[in-house]
């Protein structure tokens, strides 16, 4: 005579839905999932046997999981009980230790740890170091770059420009400007090899340098749509050269104001009694150290990624034409870059690391 079915297990309508997001997720651990699955099917009063054979478990271990949440609910869905599951490889004093060595020293000779020479001061192995290190989300051989604008008018700065960017004035245009100084023409000392199936495009790594240019660009800040300009030299004369391109193509009787960043030539004497001369330009200066306030500097590691990096010129004016070529593709089909932060969110991030700087300093 077979056991009698199990009562459907009771449940609120606040874990069910909590359950039914689980047993959906892509990211939850798989036993979770299982878990989640099981449990809801229980709830309909599905058979323990049944629940088993959908889930992938055994009956044994679906009644395990119906006792546990009329125990305990909810909480703790994802652990594992006293006893159960694999021994731990090395205790929790030696994760410490490997913690803390990765933290706070350096291997004899060198600037970091590697999972190897980690495991090897450790006693333990590599694989070991890795785990420890994923699972607390500690990488020692990431190194990211960061300067902090040291402007004494940073704030002031800061708010003009993402006040333009959040709330551009009307009968206007914003206008993000800068150079692309000394763009190398690089030419490949060999033909590079197409890609095939299995394997990616190849390049040489060495080159031949025949000459450069620099690029004036100017972006759209609402449209997307960017003016550039090559010249052979990046001086005030230049940038005299592209302001009036600017002004020509601007419709008459708009403000155009242009943000930029403070190199000399944005500040030279000729430019200043241009700009007197011609009122609806309105220069807007970023902070200094701040390159990541002008946007077009974004359009720029485009333009390198997408254009310049895997090209091969010949020549200067094979450069320039590859340039064209992206400039007329981007404004073919413009997309604004979409800008979100508040100055507020900015100088909270800023303040943030000016003040971990000075407790390093005073470490």
């Amino acid at each position: 005579m077979s056991a009698p079915a199990a009562p459907p297990l009771p449940m609120s309508q606040a874990a069910r839905a909590t359950l039914e997001q689980l047993s959906r997720s892509q990211v939850a651990p798989h036993r979770q999932v299982q878990r989640a699955k099981a449990l809801l099917l229980a709830a309909e009063g599905v058979a323990n046997s049944r629940i088993s054979a959908e889930v992938g478990v055994t009956p044994v271990t679906v009644r395990a999981w119906r006792a546990r949440f009329v125990e305990d609910g909810l909480a703790n869905l994802g652990e594992v009980r006293p006893g159960r599951g694999p021994k731990a490889r090395i205790s929790q004093e030696q994760v410490r230790a490997i913690v803390h060595d990765t933290l706070h020293t350096k291997p004899a000779g060198q600037t970091h740890w590697s999972c190897r020479t980690m495991a090897k001061h450790a006693g333990v192995s590599p694989a070991t170091v890795q785990r420890i290190w994923h699972d607390l989300g500690i990488k020692p051989h990431r190194l990211d770059t960061f300067k902090v604008s040291n402007d004494p008018d940073f704030e002031e700065k800061l708010t003009d420009v993402v006040g333009l960017y959040l709330d551009p004035p009307d009968k206007a245009v914003v206008l993000c400007l800068d150079e692309k100084s000394q763009v190398q023409a690089l030419d490949r000392t060999q033909p590079s090899l197409p890609m095939v199936k299995g394997r990616g495009a190849t390049m040489t790594h060495d080159y031949k340098r025949n000459g450069t240019t620099t690029l004036f660009a100017a972006l759209n800040v609402l449209t997307g749509e960017v003016t550039g300009r090559c010249f052979h030299r990046h001086r005030h004369e230049e940038f005299l050269k592209f302001l009036k391109v600017i002004d020509a193509e601007v419709p008459k009787g708009q403000a155009i104001h242009v943000i930029l960043d403070n190199y000399s030539t944005h500040k030279h004497a000729d430019v200043q009694r241009w700009l007197r001369r011609h009122k609806r330009f309105h220069l807007h200066f970023i902070p200094t150290s701040s390159s990541w306030l002008n946007q077009v500097e974004r359009w720029f590691r485009d333009l390198d990624a997408k254009a310049l990096r895997r090209g091969s010129f010949g020549s200067v004016p094979d450069l320039i034409a590859a340039i064209e070529d992206y400039l007329q593709a981007n404004n073919a089909d413009p997309k604004p870059f979409v800008w979100t932060a508040t100055a507020e969110s900015i100088l909270a991030k800023v303040t943030r690391a000016r003040r971990k700087l000075e407790e390093v300093v005073s470490q």
